[in-house]
């Protein structure tokens, strides 16, 4: 076991500087990932009771990324990546604390603290990927996004339970003299999440990252096989908000409170840390279909199961098809990603930031549909109906994500591949 441990540690000293510092910065980032994914769904929902509010939230939080991307483009010109993607870090960790001291939660409240997150987290996202697009090549992408699926499935036991058992049991502290509640414990929390955060921002300023030459980055044309890319975001942005807002939304109001939610994300991110990893470490580029094929299917037998019973043992399947749909489908989409861009850039000879930002946009139309139509279900119809019915809907018509890959994959590799040489 520890000659197996050892080996693995050594064939991560074998990677590049950048990939390791890119991957150790990232796994310190994913300790905050599940407090901002998680717990703040269920802060609002203890705050208001509206699943509508928090889907409100998450829509106004995935406009501050829009927002950002484009921001972020200009602000190439003029800083570094690493810089800016160490701002971003410690700037989520920052709103993310002040959001827990505010008092109102109302929708205006809940709208402006949702876009500032959202911004902060946008210069997050957009430099990762441009970073790990300019430190990785195909034939690595599998290790890099399986070591970091790992640990974010990890941190997604160890994080949620901790939390969650801290936030049950904080009543019954009691800290100079005053009986604490849940939402101090919750301020509790940001206030490690920022120590962390600077914790990452110290270990990426290890790295030796270079900026791409800037060139113009933003286009509305783009080449037939980057359209068919821009399709696969909208399918899984369409998805994405909803792995945020209803596990926290489903289990605050059917199975119980935070500690109950901090369990069951445990429990079954288990199982897959140790396979994303496994699948990342030996798992070559021809074999992410079928990954990203199990993923999808998972996923949908988990909305399936949520609707027809719609009790707690359906929340509970649910969010563990959920934890294990999520690492395998970015294990296999993220390659699949960069992949397409190192063909469509050789082919347009365009800035590779033009792509990541065409990207977002893909991600926040698809967001926004799905966002809107859980809005939309819960007020023409009932709240439960939207919590039953919306997710089988996106998650039958994410289904078609699976050809659409294969088709995207095979062209590259038939009519593309030279180009990129």
């Amino acid at each position: 076991m520890s000659k197996n441990i050892l080996g693995e540690y050594r064939f991560f000293r074998s990677q590049s500087l950048n990939i390791r510092t890119l991957l150790v910065t990232n796994m310190l980032y994913a300790l905050i990932l599940p407090i901002i994914e998680i717990f703040v769904g269920a802060y609002i929902m203890r705050n208001t009771g509206s699943p509508a509010y928090v889907a409100i939230y998450q829509l106004c939080m995935y406009f501050g990324v829009l927002v950002t991307s484009v921001l972020n483009g200009f602000l190439l010109t003029k800083f570094s990546a690493s810089k800016l993607y160490a701002f971003g870090i410690l700037l989520s960790a920052f709103i993310l604390m002040a959001m827990m001291f505010v008092r109102a939660i109302g929708i205006m409240e809940l709208g402006l603290s949702g876009f500032i997150l959202g911004a902060s987290t946008g210069f997050f996202w957009t430099n990762r990927y441009l970073l790990t697009l300019n430190s990785t090549n195909d034939e690595n992408r599998n290790y890099f996004f399986g070591l970091e699926s790992f640990f974010f499935s990890l941190w997604s036991i160890t994080v949620p339970l901790i939390v969650g058992t801290f936030l049950a049991s904080v009543g019954s502290i009691n800290f100079l003299g005053k009986v604490l509640d849940v939402n101090n414990g919750y301020q509790i929390i940001t206030v490690f999440s920022l120590l962390i955060a600077i914790a990452a921002v110290i270990v990426l300023s290890k790295g030796n990252f270079d900026n791409p030459v800037q060139k113009r980055f933003f286009y509305i044309r783009f080449h037939v096989l980057w359209k068919k890319l821009l399709t696969l975001a909208g399918l899984k942005g369409m998805v994405q908000g909803f792995l945020v807002t209803a596990p926290a939304i489903l289990v605050m109001r059917l199975v119980g409170d935070e500690g109950s939610l901090g369990l069951i994300q445990g429990v079954g991110g288990l199982l897959t840390a140790v396979l994303v990893y496994t699948l990342g470490r030996i798992a070559k580029p021809r074999h992410r279909m079928a990954i990203f094929g199990l993923g999808l299917f998972v996923f949908f037998l988990g909305t399936l199961v949520n609707a027809v019973l719609f009790s707690a043992i359906g929340v509970i399947v649910f969010v563990l098809c959920k934890v294990l749909f999520q690492p395998l489908h970015d294990l296999a989409y993220f390659p699949t990603m960069m992949k397409t861009i190192d063909a469509v850039k050789a082919i347009e000879n365009r800035n590779e930031y033009s792509y990541i930002l065409s990207h977002e946009v893909g991600l926040f139309i698809g967001r926004a549909f799905g966002m809107g139509l859980f809005i939309s279900l819960a007020y023409w119809v009932s709240e439960d109906f939207a919590l039953k019915y919306a997710l089988v809907i996106v998650g039958a018509i994410q289904l078609l994500s699976l050809p659409l890959a294969k088709n995207i994959i095979n062209d590259i590799d038939t009519n593309y591949t030279e180009k990129q040489n």
